[in-house]
């Protein structure tokens, strides 16, 4: 099973950018669909995106489009988001994970059943007005 580990979180301004890294060890990175999930104080987990195993595709919520980019190396068995403009209610722990299954990735902050493979640990952005 792969493990994962975010970083590149922190303190930016409002409008700013900021790109997170989810470096994974273990199984095959490529096996695994993966996606960028957060998790605002109080809120329930959100859906950001998600990227095929090949990285040929990539799926976006409608509060992220246009704003996050998701893309991946495979090589360096790493995911990325790039997070432009960013707004203060983008404050909170951004957490990536994996599935051999995107559509697993794409459902599973809405339905209670379903779980993915591997959560990472999260980490913290906040954005400052």
């Amino acid at each position: 099973q792969v493990q994962l580990v975010e970083s590149g979180g922190g303190l930016v301004q409002a409008g700013g950018s900021l790109t997170l890294s989810c470096a994974a060890s273990g199984r095959t990175f490529s096996s695994y669909a993966m996606g960028w999930f957060r998790q605002a104080p109080g809120k329930e987990r959100e859906f950001l995106g998600a990227i095929t195993r090949s990285g040929g595709s990539t799926y976006y919520a409608d509060s992220v489009k246009g704003r996050f980019t998701i893309s991946r190396d495979n090589a360096k068995n790493t995911l990325y988001l790039q997070m432009n403009s960013l707004k203060p209610e983008d404050t909170a722990v951004y957490y990536c994970g994996a599935d051999p299954i995107l559509h697993t990735l794409v459902i599973v902050t809405t339905d209670k059943d379903r779980d993915l493979e591997v959560w990472g640990q999260g980490t913290l952005v906040t954005v400052s007005s």
